[in-house]
């Protein structure tokens, strides 16, 4: 079983074959992680050595030049998601580099009824037990899963956390732009927010009204977000 947040790639490659990792995280360890023969996304080898960012995380002021991984991720916790810990996922992405093979993993036993839902610019797509399994991914491709993710913990004392992430585009030692949207829909009359982290800044937008959370962040390196939840008094 792959824990959250570790990258590896499940099929053999040869030995100039290169390896872009577009990941992107549940509390549940989802991970994207892509093989692709050398050149196969020339994007990504076009950066000199000192325009690559190698992990902190760096939100963006402005939008690069070229369209970048965009990572949708909705989520909705309701009553029952309180005594269970699962929530609904529904997650799309867009512009996944133009690579040969691809997979989206969650970690086992924390992922049920996953089912891809769009497909388009990708050849083959299809669900491998806690997985989604692609071949032949083409510029401007599309892909959206639905699936039910036990993400919610409950920490005790009437709170509960989300946590998400880590996010990350990355290939070889470099971290590339990425945006990542969450919203997050709650019932207002069972739980309140206590704490949102990140919070707001440039590159990082944060709305919030009762029942749901919005957050749309342009980012090189790693973010993780936690969204901090409790009953009302």
């Amino acid at each position: 079983m792959k824990a959250p947040g570790v990258l590896s790639c499940p099929m053999s490659r040869p030995a100039t074959e290169s390896i872009p990792a577009a990941c992107a995280g549940l509390g549940a360890g989802l991970i994207l992680l892509l093989a692709c023969a050398a050149g196969a996304n020339d994007d990504l080898m076009l950066k000199s050595a000192s325009d690559v960012n190698e992990g902190q995380l760096h939100f963006l002021a402005t939008q690069p030049d070229k369209p970048v991984h965009h990572h949708q991720n909705r989520i909705v916790i309701d009553a029952a998601s309180l005594d269970t810990g699962w929530v609904i996922l529904k997650q799309c992405h867009d512009n996944l580099d133009a690579v040969p093979r691809a997979q989206i993993t969650f970690r086992e036993g924390f992922v049920r009824d996953l089912r891809i839902d769009t497909l388009q610019g990708v050849a083959e797509a299809w669900v491998e037990g806690p997985s989604i399994q692609l071949r032949q991914i083409e510029p401007g491709s599309r892909l959206c899963l639905s699936a039910q993710t036990r993400a919610l913990r409950d920490t005790g004392g009437g709170y509960f956390n989300l946590n998400n992430g880590p996010y990350m585009r990355k290939f070889l030692d470099g971290y590339y732009p990425m945006r990542v949207t969450l919203d997050v829909d709650y019932p207002a009359a069972m739980l309140r927010v206590v704490d949102i982290s990140p919070q707001s800044r440039t590159g990082l937008s944060l709305q919030e009204y009762p029942g749901r959370v919005h957050m749309d962040a342009l980012f090189e390196g790693e973010l993780r977000t936690l969204i901090q939840f409790s009953r009302p008094d």
